[in-house]
């Protein structure tokens, strides 16, 4: 009979499984770390091109995953995809410094003050990919694209007999793009590298039979670039979303516990039985641990306090977790959710030991707080204007009605401050700096429809403005009620 394990072990095993969740961007992506949640299955569909999502909801770890022959082979018989085992696969843009693969920021930029439009750009990246001789000999992109505009006929049917080859060896050849808001500093450029992306992915998709495109992308620069490519929507039709469901977090969690190194991860596993073992010393939760609210209630509340407080008023931590880590589109980073855990089970070992759970209710408490602080770096590195146009809210209270957050931003000079962010970010010469700005600094209502299409902010029923605790604690606005700013 397998003994129990103890409210210690079981908070060991937390910090040993998810000491690495908070750098799921720069940590590569493992046999034993590849978790896939039925809703992600679409994703992987080679047909879908564009598969949209937040910051932190796996777009480049399914961007790497991709790009690893072993783990697309999981993936393959995981979602039962076997056209996952018949890919060539490139990268077409990511954060991975591969100049001989794609420009990276510095040559974008010079590329388009030489006026190269986006489209030849990645053009040439693709020819690139399919081999071409002549462009795996130049070293640099600026010769490259002159090659392709001078032999437009050689590089056209370079693509056609790509596609052929590709059709009689029953193979596809699959382009991922990941990382597109670091293609540049400025909004409208970085709007129109995606179109020049979006263009050549759907000439592909309908042009083609075995070449194909698949972009990770922001929910918001999918939109900015419609502004410049209006037939991305046709894209829209076989779009995929990286969403998390609640049983998809929670099976994430267990995942995790169960395939971590160590003794205490294999008693796990064998006090909750049905794992399969897939080889790779990658071990796959049952069914029930990853699907079902019941079962992972059950064992949750193993882990944790059954209640938030004193009695189930309080709440239960297995809902309140997730619900008060949504930001405004209701849906919960992961990163942000495993972030909470950690330090969780930090707190509980620093002040309550001797707790008869690993995670006691209020060290949940402080998980939130301290992923609300990460979810803000987070946003506030991708979307800095973010920043400058919550942190006057500080001190108000939500809900709040729209007339006062624009009065309060008129008061501030928020117009001017966006538009000196803007150009300091756009004139910078660090690669770490590039980020996009709002495409309507001066449209102080806009602002606010493209804070609510972030998640930053929502709208209620009853027309006031809104901000999630995910976003709300970190940035110290009052709620009544509320998760408390600072753990006091």
């Amino acid at each position: 009979m397998t003994e129990p394990l103890t409210a210690r072990e079981y908070r060991d095993l937390l910090s040993d499984a998810l000491r690495d969740a908070a750098e799921a961007d720069t940590r590569r992506p493992a046999a034993h770390t590849l978790f896939m949640p039925d809703s992600h299955r679409t994703a992987l569909y080679v047909d879908n091109t564009v598969v949209q999502g937040g910051r932190g909801v796996g777009k480049t770890f399914w961007y790497r995953s991709l790009l690893d022959g072993d783990l697309r082979g999981f993936a393959a018989d995981e979602y039962r995809i076997g056209r996952l085992r018949r890919l060539n696969v490139a990268p077409g843009h990511g954060m991975d410094l591969n100049s001989g693969r794609y420009p990276g920021q510095f040559i974008l930029r010079s590329l388009i003050e030489a006026g190269t439009p986006p489209y030849e750009i990645w053009y040439t990246v693709l020819l690139t990919a399919l081999g071409r001789p002549e462009l795996l000999e130049l070293t640099e992109w600026s010769d490259k694209v002159a090659w392709v505009r001078m032999n437009a006929g050689e590089a056209q049917r370079t693509i056609e007999q790509a596609d052929q080859q590709a059709h009689d060896d029953n193979t596809v050849h699959l382009l991922l793009f990941d990382a597109l808001e670091h293609l540049h500093g400025d909004r409208e450029q970085a709007d129109r590298l995606v179109a020049g992306i979006l263009q050549l992915a759907l000439q592909m998709r309908f042009g083609t039979r075995n070449i194909r495109f698949k972009v990770f992308i922001r929910p918001d620069m999918f939109d900015g670039a419609k502004h410049h490519f209006p037939d991305a929507s046709k894209l829209s039709g076989n779009a995929a979303r990286l969403e998390w469901s609640q049983t998809d977090l929670f099976g994430l969690l267990f995942h995790c516990l169960g395939n971590e190194e160590g003794e205490a991860s294999e008693r796990f596993r064998r006090l909750t039985g049905g794992w399969e073992d897939a080889g790779g010393r990658r071990y796959v939760p049952p069914m029930a641990l990853r699907n079902e609210e019941r079962a992972q209630t059950d064992l949750f509340e193993q882990i944790a306090d059954p209640y938030m407080g004193a009695n189930f008023r309080k709440g239960r931590p297995y809902t309140w977790l997730p619900n008060h880590l949504m930001d405004g589109r209701e849906q919960v980073s992961p990163r942000s959710f495993l972030h909470a855990l950690t330090t969780a089970a930090d707190a509980t070992r620093a002040e309550r030991p001797a707790h008869d759970r690993a995670l006691h209710h209020e060290a949940i408490r402080k998980g939130v707080q301290a992923a609300s602080e990460i979810r803000v770096y987070e946003v506030s590195e991708d979307t800095p204007w973010v920043r400058l146009a919550i942190e006057p809210l500080s001190g108000c209270q939500v809900p709040i009605e729209e007339p006062r957050v624009i009065e309060i931003w008129k008061a501030e000079g928020l117009p001017a401050a966006l538009h000196a962010e803007s150009a300091r970010y756009a004139q910078t010469d660090g690669p770490d700096h590039v980020r996009t700005g709002p495409r309507h600094p001066d449209d102080l209502p806009r602002l606010i429809e493209e804070l609510i299409d972030l998640g930053v902010m929502r709208r209620r029923s009853d027309l006031r403005l809104d901000l999630p605790d995910v976003y709300r604690i970190a940035f110290r606005v009052g709620r009544r009620g509320g998760v408390p700013m600072s753990a006091g």
